[in-house]
């Protein structure tokens, strides 16, 4: 389901995650049974019933959304376990019912994929004269092609939906009396669903859809704290409790996220706030999912989270959508001149360049509101874990907050992302220690100089944060308050209250930065302050609107790189290997300024590149026909030519630029493999050439690199991502070719043996 295009829209995506979180659970509970921890009688029926029944629902939903849109083979498959499961639910409730009817429905799908199979494999011997009705991928690819992609839809929203479901139907079942008690038994279906909704947020910030990606990482931190809740009962006989003040601020962080992801789609704002009605539920039970309330709350999660799932399942597929009233809520807002919605191509675009992800900083300041107000509630000093603290504190300060931090890094933010890991480590190393019990009442020293450590750490983010703006500031501030509650108690030195304090202080900084990423992510120009830097140097926070950096994948950034070059800009680009530093040959200012900025070492000269022989006819009759022939052998390829200079240099318009190239004997001269490089050498002309960096350093070989090693000398870079390789070029020596003689001045990505 993962390695499915996300450009295609199918919905084999949510047959195949579907399938895989319920047989996950459904595995676990097999061998928790075969090893007798469910040893009492019902135990495997009560355990297995809920998973079983949601797993019915949920495939019978893709099956009927399969027929609906014409794929009958997937249709088929799902329909096929859903019936097997729903018999297995039946022979479970009724020992008088055989297996037979749950072994005829998994044969169903062995005879499907067998079919599916067959008509592959004739498909390839025939080569596409004999396909089933069915297996054809080609018309059905077409096809799908003439529908037009589904834009901005997140194709996996439908599974975490489902998975919603399967965590309600634990509960639903305990209050509908379909099952006597949760137990242990119930965990494997909770936490696979939790497990899965962290990688379905991971996968919806993969699909840009960041308000749903954050949506899942809350609902996931509800389904591990669900199964703490009956996994703890194991161990202690007593119900474990909720810190009441944590779930008030869970519902109020729901219902703002819910406020503004109804701008996005009406319908998925107001599931969201089903969730908020259970947050308030389980704050008014003191036992939380062992009681009727929340358990009521969890029926409405059941029907709405299928509702929603099959509006997301049908409109992935279907020529004709559903209505999720979207179009109202832009009519609503076009005529409001305060509030402008971020739309476009560019909606998720990073400062450096592009990235893969949606941003996840709403997520990760979300994460610290939690962890921080969790805090809040001191519990049993005798009995740490009978307080539900580790899951909010462990699964959201720790786990989602390094998810946060991962994609913060992918996305270039380098002092964010090191911030966002270092949180998540401290409060996954702090609650499971202090408020696992695992510490206890001692208190030693080693733990106080590990607490310094992280203040250390963490010393240098508050420095750094002063070059990015006010709110990082106050907001590594706060946690460096929070740090010194850690040390206080660490060393016997805490005031009563200092860390209640300083974890609420925190919480509100982080609720904050909630609110500002949400907005600026949400609105054009309206969004709460951040502040500026407070401290700007030249190249630091300041330089960061000298330097654009353009996606290179669009021919309007080429375009833009190429007005910069022909303006005596200097620029760094995308090759076929490393990144490199380019100028316009008929720019010698331009020239000057690359060879200046370079601090080029002698017996490292500047090369030429050009995008075609073409560009050199006019002096075809100045080189020997060997050396013609090689030069016509060779490129493009990343194989550089050093030639002897002569006369031709004067064809390519150089002027004042040749003394800059090459040697008074000799220069290097290449057409790359690239067609981006091409195309832009296509509209400048002949380029200098010269490498990314600072002379006697390493290689670059992402574009995050060029403005980090040239800094303001620099104009602008293509954006490329990571270069196709870590190796430079091999330069060849030319000069004596006609005497049947070449060397190696470097050996590069190209060996000597196919040169």
């Amino acid at each position: 389901g993962i390695r499915r295009s996300l450009r295609n829209a199918s919905l084999l995506v949510s047959l195949c995650l579907t399938l895989s979180a319920f047989w996950c659970g459904y595995g676990v509970i097999l061998v928790l049974a075969g090893q007798g921890v469910l040893a009492e009688p019902g135990d495997s029926r009560d355990a297995l019933v809920p998973g079983l029944a949601t797993c019915t629902l949920a495939l019978l939903l893709v099956a009927v959304v399969g027929f609906l849109c014409r794929e009958p083979v997937l249709a088929l498959v799902a329909a096929a376990v859903s019936l097997a499961s729903a018999h297995e639910v039946a022979l479970h409730c009724s020992s008088s019912l055989g297996p037979s009817a749950v072994a005829c429905g998994h044969l169903v799908v062995c005879l499907v994929g067998g079919y599916f199979a067959l008509g592959r494999i004739l498909y390839f011997l025939t080569k596409g004269k004999v396909a089933l009705p069915g297996t054809d991928l080609a018309e059905k690819k077409a096809r799908q092609q003439s529908r037009g992609s589904a834009g901005g839809t997140n194709h996996f929203a439908a599974p975490g939906l489902l998975l919603n479901v399967l965590s309600a139907s634990v509960f639903c079942c305990r209050l509908l009396g379909v099952t006597h008690r949760l137990f242990l038994g119930h965990v494997p279906w909770l936490w696979a669903a939790g497990t899965y909704q962290i990688g379905i947020c991971v996968l919806s910030y993969r699909a840009m859809d960041a308000l749903m990606a954050t949506a899942f990482g809350f609902t996931s931190i509800l389904q591990f704290a669900a199964g703490y809740c009956l996994l703890y009962p194991t161990w202690q006989p007593e119900e474990p409790s909720f810190p009441t003040p944590f779930l008030v601020v869970f519902s109020i962080l729901f219902a703002v996220l819910a406020l503004f992801l109804s701008l996005q789609s009406p319908v998925d704002g107001l599931y969201l706030l089903v969730f908020v009605a259970y947050c308030i539920a389980l704050a008014c039970s003191p036992r939380g999912f062992f009681a009727g309330g929340p358990q009521g709350v969890a029926v409405a999660i059941f029907v709405a989270s299928a509702l929603v799932a099959l509006i997301h399942l049908y409109n992935v597929r279907a020529r004709a959508k559903i209505p999720t009233g979207k179009g109202a809520v832009k009519a609503l807002l076009a005529r409001c001149s305060l509030l402008k919605l971020r739309e476009g191509p560019d909606l998720h675009a990073p400062y450096l360049g592009y990235s893969r992800y949606a941003d996840a900083e709403v997520l990760a300041y979300a994460c610290s509101v939690l962890a921080s107000f969790a805090l809040t509630t001191p519990g049993d000093p005798q009995a740490p874990l009978a307080t539900v603290v580790i899951p909010w504190v462990v699964v959201a300060g720790g786990i989602l907050k390094l998810l946060g931090g991962s994609v913060a890094f992918a996305r270039g933010k380098t002092l964010e992302s090191s911030a966002f890991i270092l949180y998540a480590v401290m409060w996954i190393i702090w609650g499971l220690t202090r408020y696992g019990g695992l510490c206890g009442s001692a208190r030693t020293f080693h733990a106080a100089v590990g607490i310094v450590a992280f203040m250390l750490f963490n010393g240098f983010v508050v420095f750094c944060s002063l070059f990015l703006n006010l709110a990082w500031f106050f907001y590594s501030l706060t946690f460096m308050l929070v740090a010194v509650s850690f040390l206080l108690d660490a060393v016997h030195a805490l005031p009563a209250g200092y860390d209640t304090a300083a974890t609420l202080v925190f919480g509100l900084v982080s609720f904050y930065c909630f609110l500002a990423a949400l907005s600026s992510s949400t609105f054009e120009g309206c969004c709460l302050p951040v502040g500026r830097p407070m401290v700007q140097l030249s190249g630091v926070g300041a330089g960061a609107t000298r330097c654009p950096h353009l996606p290179a994948r669009k021919a309007s950034s080429v375009k833009r790189i190429a007005d910069i070059l022909r303006n005596g800009g200097t620029c760094g680009i995308p090759t076929d290997t490393v990144y490199v530093l380019v100028a316009a040959c008929n720019r010698p200012d331009a020239v000057e300024k690359a060879h200046r900025s370079k601090r080029q070492a002698q017996d490292r000269p500047m090369s030429l590149w050009i995008s075609s022989l073409k560009q050199l006819e006019p002096a075809k009759h100045l080189f020997t026909p060997l050396l013609w022939d090689f030069m016509e052998a060779a490129w493009p390829s990343p194989i550089s030519l050093v030639i002897p200079r002569g006369e031709w240099v004067d064809f390519l318009g150089m002027k004042d630029s040749a003394k800059y190239v090459g040697t008074p004997q000799s220069v290097a001269i290449r057409i790359p493999d690239c067609s981006v490089t091409t195309h832009l050498i296509d509209l400048v002309g002949p380029i200098v050439v010269t490498s990314a960096n600072p002379t006697g350093e390493a290689d670059t070989t992402h574009h995050n690199q060029v403005y980090a090693k040239l800094g303001d000398k620099v104009d602008a870079v293509l954006c490329g991502g990571p270069s196709p390789e870590n190796i430079a070029s091999t330069v060849v020596d030319c000069t004596k070719i006609d005497s049947g003689n070449i060397g190696f001045f470097r050996v590069g990505i190209i060996p000597k043996s196919q040169v």
